[in-house]
Protein backbone atom coordinates (compact mmCIF):
# COMPACT_ATOMS: atom_id res chain seq x y z
CA UNK A 1 0.00 0.00 0.00
CA UNK A 2 1.26 3.45 -0.90
CA UNK A 3 2.45 5.72 1.93
CA UNK A 4 1.34 8.80 -0.05
CA UNK A 5 -1.73 10.72 1.06
CA UNK A 6 -2.60 11.52 -2.56
CA UNK A 7 -3.76 8.86 -5.03
CA UNK A 8 -3.78 8.66 -8.87
CA UNK A 9 -6.82 10.22 -10.49
CA UNK A 10 -9.33 7.84 -12.05
CA UNK A 11 -10.27 8.37 -15.70
CA UNK A 12 -13.62 6.58 -15.74
CA UNK A 13 -15.57 9.82 -15.43
CA UNK A 14 -13.83 11.63 -18.30
CA UNK A 15 -16.37 13.06 -20.78
CA UNK A 16 -15.73 12.53 -24.49
CA UNK A 17 -17.36 13.64 -27.73
CA UNK A 18 -17.63 12.23 -31.25
CA UNK A 19 -14.67 12.86 -33.53
CA UNK A 20 -17.09 13.80 -36.32
CA UNK A 21 -18.35 16.75 -34.25
CA UNK A 22 -14.90 18.26 -33.74
CA UNK A 23 -13.62 21.11 -35.85
CA UNK A 24 -10.23 20.13 -37.30
CA UNK A 25 -7.55 22.22 -38.94
CA UNK A 26 -6.42 19.63 -41.51
CA UNK A 27 -8.45 17.74 -44.13
CA UNK A 28 -7.48 15.13 -46.73
CA UNK A 29 -8.76 17.63 -49.32
CA UNK A 30 -5.60 19.64 -48.67
CA UNK A 31 -3.09 16.76 -48.78
CA UNK A 32 -0.04 16.57 -51.01
CA UNK A 33 0.02 14.42 -54.13
CA UNK A 34 3.05 12.39 -55.21
CA UNK A 35 4.93 14.11 -58.01
CA UNK A 36 5.51 12.27 -61.27
CA UNK A 37 9.12 12.00 -62.36
CA UNK A 38 10.00 14.62 -64.96
CA UNK A 39 13.06 15.99 -66.69
CA UNK A 40 12.39 19.57 -65.63
CA UNK A 41 12.75 18.55 -61.99
CA UNK A 42 16.01 16.70 -62.54
CA UNK A 43 17.37 19.61 -64.56
CA UNK A 44 16.52 21.92 -61.67
CA UNK A 45 18.15 19.59 -59.15
CA UNK A 46 21.23 19.25 -61.35
CA UNK A 47 21.52 23.04 -61.34
CA UNK A 48 21.92 23.19 -57.54
CA UNK A 49 25.38 24.20 -56.33
CA UNK A 50 27.84 21.56 -55.15
CA UNK A 51 28.11 23.37 -51.84
CA UNK A 52 26.78 22.91 -48.29
CA UNK A 53 23.17 21.65 -47.98
CA UNK A 54 22.72 21.08 -51.72
CA UNK A 55 25.77 18.82 -51.79
CA UNK A 56 24.62 17.13 -48.58
CA UNK A 57 21.30 16.38 -50.28
CA UNK A 58 23.12 14.82 -53.24
CA UNK A 59 25.17 12.55 -51.00
CA UNK A 60 22.20 11.61 -48.82
CA UNK A 61 19.92 10.70 -51.72
CA UNK A 62 22.79 8.82 -53.33
CA UNK A 63 23.11 6.78 -50.13
CA UNK A 64 19.35 6.05 -50.18
CA UNK A 65 19.52 4.83 -53.77
CA UNK A 66 22.53 2.69 -52.90
CA UNK A 67 20.77 1.18 -49.87
CA UNK A 68 17.71 0.39 -51.96
CA UNK A 69 19.80 -1.26 -54.66
CA UNK A 70 21.71 -3.34 -52.10
CA UNK A 71 18.50 -4.13 -50.15
CA UNK A 72 19.78 -2.53 -46.98
CA UNK A 73 17.36 -0.95 -44.53
CA UNK A 74 15.98 2.53 -45.21
CA UNK A 75 14.23 3.58 -42.01
CA UNK A 76 11.99 6.61 -41.54
CA UNK A 77 11.35 8.21 -38.15
CA UNK A 78 8.16 10.30 -38.29
CA UNK A 79 6.95 12.93 -35.85
CA UNK A 80 3.30 13.90 -35.77
CA UNK A 81 3.75 17.11 -37.76
CA UNK A 82 4.89 15.17 -40.84
CA UNK A 83 1.59 13.31 -40.95
CA UNK A 84 -0.47 16.34 -39.93
CA UNK A 85 0.69 18.52 -42.83
CA UNK A 86 -0.69 16.12 -45.41
CA UNK A 87 2.36 14.12 -46.48
CA UNK A 88 0.79 10.67 -46.11
CA UNK A 89 0.22 10.20 -49.87
CA UNK A 90 3.87 11.09 -50.56
CA UNK A 91 5.09 8.58 -47.97
CA UNK A 92 2.73 5.93 -49.36
CA UNK A 93 4.19 6.47 -52.82
CA UNK A 94 7.69 6.01 -51.39
CA UNK A 95 6.57 2.75 -49.75
CA UNK A 96 5.26 1.51 -53.09
CA UNK A 97 8.51 2.48 -54.83
CA UNK A 98 10.63 0.51 -52.35
CA UNK A 99 12.24 3.43 -50.52
CA UNK A 100 10.88 2.45 -47.09
CA UNK A 101 12.02 -0.61 -45.12
CA UNK A 102 10.53 0.40 -41.77
CA UNK A 103 8.79 3.31 -40.07
CA UNK A 104 9.11 4.53 -36.49
CA UNK A 105 6.32 6.83 -35.28
CA UNK A 106 5.82 8.72 -32.08
CA UNK A 107 2.37 8.70 -30.48
CA UNK A 108 1.31 11.92 -32.21
CA UNK A 109 2.01 10.46 -35.65
CA UNK A 110 -0.11 7.42 -34.76
CA UNK A 111 -2.99 9.65 -33.64
CA UNK A 112 -2.94 11.90 -36.70
CA UNK A 113 -2.73 8.97 -39.13
CA UNK A 114 -5.61 7.21 -37.36
CA UNK A 115 -7.85 10.28 -37.44
CA UNK A 116 -7.06 10.85 -41.11
CA UNK A 117 -7.91 7.22 -41.91
CA UNK A 118 -11.15 7.26 -39.97
CA UNK A 119 -12.51 10.76 -40.52
CA UNK A 120 -10.43 12.39 -43.24
CA UNK A 121 -9.36 15.21 -40.94
CA UNK A 122 -7.13 15.80 -37.92
CA UNK A 123 -5.47 18.50 -35.79
CA UNK A 124 -7.88 20.08 -33.34
CA UNK A 125 -7.80 23.64 -32.03
CA UNK A 126 -6.03 23.13 -28.70
CA UNK A 127 -6.84 26.55 -27.26
CA UNK A 128 -10.54 26.23 -28.11
CA UNK A 129 -10.92 22.95 -26.24
CA UNK A 130 -8.53 23.34 -23.33
CA UNK A 131 -10.55 25.88 -21.35
CA UNK A 132 -13.43 23.45 -20.80
CA UNK A 133 -11.25 20.35 -20.54
CA UNK A 134 -12.33 19.11 -23.99
CA UNK A 135 -8.90 19.09 -25.62
CA UNK A 136 -8.01 15.59 -26.76
CA UNK A 137 -11.35 14.04 -25.81
CA UNK A 138 -12.58 12.69 -29.16
CA UNK A 139 -14.17 9.38 -28.23
CA UNK A 140 -13.14 7.33 -31.27
CA UNK A 141 -9.50 8.41 -31.02
CA UNK A 142 -9.24 7.39 -27.38
CA UNK A 143 -11.21 4.19 -27.75
CA UNK A 144 -9.62 2.70 -30.84
CA UNK A 145 -5.98 3.73 -30.37
CA UNK A 146 -6.07 2.23 -26.89
CA UNK A 147 -7.69 -0.85 -28.41
CA UNK A 148 -4.65 -1.17 -30.69
CA UNK A 149 -2.42 -1.41 -27.62
CA UNK A 150 -4.69 -4.00 -26.01
CA UNK A 151 -4.75 -6.01 -29.25
CA UNK A 152 -0.96 -5.86 -29.37
CA UNK A 153 -0.73 -7.07 -25.78
CA UNK A 154 -3.32 -9.80 -26.32
CA UNK A 155 -2.00 -11.44 -29.51
CA UNK A 156 1.70 -10.62 -29.02
CA UNK A 157 2.33 -8.36 -31.98
CA UNK A 158 3.64 -4.79 -31.97
CA UNK A 159 1.60 -1.62 -31.50
CA UNK A 160 2.19 -0.46 -35.08
CA UNK A 161 1.29 -3.84 -36.57
CA UNK A 162 -1.83 -4.03 -34.40
CA UNK A 163 -2.91 -0.59 -35.65
CA UNK A 164 -2.44 -1.61 -39.28
CA UNK A 165 -4.23 -4.92 -38.75
CA UNK A 166 -7.19 -3.28 -36.99
CA UNK A 167 -7.59 -0.55 -39.61
CA UNK A 168 -7.43 -3.15 -42.40
CA UNK A 169 -9.78 -5.66 -40.77
CA UNK A 170 -13.17 -4.17 -41.61
CA UNK A 171 -14.16 -4.03 -37.94
CA UNK A 172 -14.81 -0.32 -38.35
CA UNK A 173 -15.43 1.74 -41.46
CA UNK A 174 -12.16 3.38 -42.51
CA UNK A 175 -13.31 5.81 -45.16
CA UNK A 176 -9.90 7.27 -45.98
CA UNK A 177 -7.69 4.20 -45.82
CA UNK A 178 -5.96 5.28 -49.04
CA UNK A 179 -4.46 8.27 -47.15
CA UNK A 180 -3.21 6.22 -44.18
CA UNK A 181 0.48 5.40 -43.85
CA UNK A 182 -0.41 2.72 -41.28
CA UNK A 183 -2.73 0.97 -43.72
CA UNK A 184 -0.30 1.20 -46.64
CA UNK A 185 2.60 -0.11 -44.56
CA UNK A 186 0.53 -3.03 -43.28
CA UNK A 187 -0.59 -3.86 -46.81
CA UNK A 188 3.03 -3.94 -48.01
CA UNK A 189 4.28 -5.69 -44.84
CA UNK A 190 6.52 -2.78 -43.93
CA UNK A 191 7.09 -2.84 -40.15
CA UNK A 192 5.78 0.19 -38.25
CA UNK A 193 6.91 0.73 -34.67
CA UNK A 194 5.21 3.10 -32.20
CA UNK A 195 7.24 4.79 -29.46
CA UNK A 196 5.56 6.44 -26.49
CA UNK A 197 6.19 8.55 -23.43
CA UNK A 198 3.09 7.83 -21.39
CA UNK A 199 1.27 11.05 -20.55
CA UNK A 200 2.37 12.90 -23.70
CA UNK A 201 -0.48 11.79 -25.99
CA UNK A 202 -4.18 12.63 -25.82
CA UNK A 203 -5.16 8.96 -25.84
CA UNK A 204 -3.52 8.47 -22.43
CA UNK A 205 -6.23 10.69 -20.90
CA UNK A 206 -9.10 8.37 -21.86
CA UNK A 207 -10.87 5.78 -19.73
CA UNK A 208 -9.81 3.09 -22.22
CA UNK A 209 -6.09 3.69 -21.56
CA UNK A 210 -4.31 0.74 -19.99
CA UNK A 211 -0.77 1.35 -18.81
CA UNK A 212 0.25 -2.30 -18.89
CA UNK A 213 -0.94 -2.72 -22.48
CA UNK A 214 0.67 0.56 -23.60
CA UNK A 215 3.97 -0.31 -21.97
CA UNK A 216 4.02 -3.85 -23.35
CA UNK A 217 3.09 -2.70 -26.87
CA UNK A 218 5.70 0.07 -26.89
CA UNK A 219 8.44 -2.19 -25.50
CA UNK A 220 7.67 -4.83 -28.13
CA UNK A 221 8.06 -2.14 -30.78
CA UNK A 222 11.33 -0.88 -29.30
CA UNK A 223 12.78 -4.38 -29.62
CA UNK A 224 11.41 -4.66 -33.15
CA UNK A 225 12.97 -1.30 -34.00
CA UNK A 226 16.33 -2.60 -32.74
CA UNK A 227 15.99 -5.44 -35.26
CA UNK A 228 15.28 -2.93 -38.02
CA UNK A 229 18.33 -0.85 -37.04
CA UNK A 230 20.44 -4.02 -37.08
CA UNK A 231 19.50 -4.41 -40.75
CA UNK A 232 21.16 -1.09 -41.52
CA UNK A 233 24.53 -2.84 -41.35
CA UNK A 234 26.26 -2.15 -43.65
CA UNK A 235 25.10 0.73 -45.81
CA UNK A 236 21.64 1.42 -44.42
CA UNK A 237 19.96 4.78 -43.85
CA UNK A 238 17.96 6.36 -41.01
CA UNK A 239 15.97 9.55 -41.65
CA UNK A 240 14.50 11.47 -38.72
CA UNK A 241 11.64 13.74 -39.74
CA UNK A 242 10.22 16.12 -37.16
CA UNK A 243 10.81 14.35 -33.86
CA UNK A 244 12.93 16.58 -31.65
CA UNK A 245 13.31 14.35 -28.58
CA UNK A 246 11.60 10.97 -28.45
CA UNK A 247 12.64 9.25 -31.69
CA UNK A 248 16.26 10.50 -31.57
CA UNK A 249 16.52 9.04 -28.06
CA UNK A 250 15.00 5.75 -29.20
CA UNK A 251 17.34 5.57 -32.21
CA UNK A 252 20.43 6.14 -30.05
CA UNK A 253 19.42 3.36 -27.66
CA UNK A 254 18.72 1.01 -30.55
CA UNK A 255 22.18 1.73 -32.00
CA UNK A 256 23.74 0.90 -28.63
CA UNK A 257 21.75 -2.36 -28.32
CA UNK A 258 22.73 -3.50 -31.80
CA UNK A 259 26.42 -2.76 -31.28
CA UNK A 260 26.32 -4.37 -27.84
CA UNK A 261 25.07 -7.56 -29.49
CA UNK A 262 28.05 -7.63 -31.83
CA UNK A 263 26.93 -5.82 -34.98
CA UNK A 264 29.35 -3.01 -35.86
CA UNK A 265 26.65 -0.99 -37.67
CA UNK A 266 28.97 0.79 -40.05
CA UNK A 267 29.00 2.37 -42.48
CA UNK A 268 25.56 3.92 -42.08
CA UNK A 269 24.00 7.18 -43.23
CA UNK A 270 21.73 9.27 -41.01
CA UNK A 271 19.90 12.56 -41.49
CA UNK A 272 17.72 14.91 -39.52
CA UNK A 273 15.12 16.97 -41.37
CA UNK A 274 13.39 19.73 -39.43
CA UNK A 275 12.61 23.44 -39.60
CA UNK A 276 14.76 23.94 -36.48
CA UNK A 277 17.84 21.85 -35.74
CA UNK A 278 17.48 20.73 -32.13
CA UNK A 279 20.16 19.34 -29.82
CA UNK A 280 19.02 15.72 -29.56
CA UNK A 281 18.51 15.00 -33.27
CA UNK A 282 21.89 16.58 -34.05
CA UNK A 283 23.64 14.54 -31.38
CA UNK A 284 21.67 11.28 -31.36
CA UNK A 285 20.94 10.95 -35.08
CA UNK A 286 23.48 12.99 -37.03
CA UNK A 287 26.68 12.89 -34.96
CA UNK A 288 27.00 10.14 -32.33
CA UNK A 289 25.90 7.06 -34.33
CA UNK A 290 28.17 7.98 -37.26
CA UNK A 291 31.26 8.96 -35.24
CA UNK A 292 33.09 5.65 -35.21
CA UNK A 293 35.38 5.88 -38.18
CA UNK A 294 35.51 3.56 -41.15
CA UNK A 295 34.68 -0.09 -41.59
CA UNK A 296 37.22 -2.68 -42.75
CA UNK A 297 36.67 -1.79 -46.41
CA UNK A 298 37.40 1.87 -45.72
CA UNK A 299 33.83 3.16 -46.09
CA UNK A 300 32.81 5.84 -43.59
CA UNK A 301 29.49 6.66 -41.96
CA UNK A 302 27.92 10.06 -42.61
CA UNK A 303 25.33 12.19 -40.85
CA UNK A 304 23.47 15.15 -42.35
CA UNK A 305 21.30 17.95 -40.96
CA UNK A 306 18.97 19.54 -43.52
CA UNK A 307 16.76 22.41 -42.42
CA UNK A 308 13.39 23.34 -43.85
CA UNK A 309 9.64 22.83 -43.63
CA UNK A 310 8.46 19.23 -43.95
CA UNK A 311 5.69 20.15 -46.37
CA UNK A 312 8.35 21.49 -48.78
CA UNK A 313 11.34 19.23 -48.15
CA UNK A 314 9.68 15.82 -48.07
CA UNK A 315 7.89 16.21 -51.43
CA UNK A 316 11.17 17.46 -52.92
CA UNK A 317 13.12 14.49 -51.54
CA UNK A 318 10.42 12.06 -52.68
CA UNK A 319 10.25 13.54 -56.19
CA UNK A 320 14.03 13.42 -56.49
CA UNK A 321 14.11 9.77 -55.41
CA UNK A 322 11.32 8.88 -57.83
CA UNK A 323 13.25 10.59 -60.62
CA UNK A 324 16.42 8.65 -59.81
CA UNK A 325 18.32 11.79 -58.83
CA UNK A 326 21.25 12.15 -58.50
CA UNK A 327 22.41 10.05 -61.41
CA UNK A 328 26.00 9.91 -60.19
CA UNK A 329 25.91 7.91 -57.00
CA UNK A 330 28.65 7.58 -54.45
Amino acid sequence: MSVYSIHPITLGGVHTYSLSSRKSKVSVRDFAKPAAANTLLTRFLDSLPHILAAEDLRHLLGAIHSARKQRQAILWGLGGHVIKVGLGPVLIDLIERGFVSGIAMNGAALIHDFEIALAGNTSEDVEAGLGEGQFGMAAETGQYINEFAKLSHRIRIGYGEAAGQFLSSGIIEVRHADSSVLVAAYKHRIPVTIHLAIGTDITHMHPAANGAALGDAAHHDFRLFCSLVERMHPGGVYLNWGSAVLLPEVFLKAVSVVRNLGVRLRPITTANFDFIQHYRPLQNVVKRPTAFGRNRSGSASHGYAITGHHELLLPLVAAALAAGWPKTRR
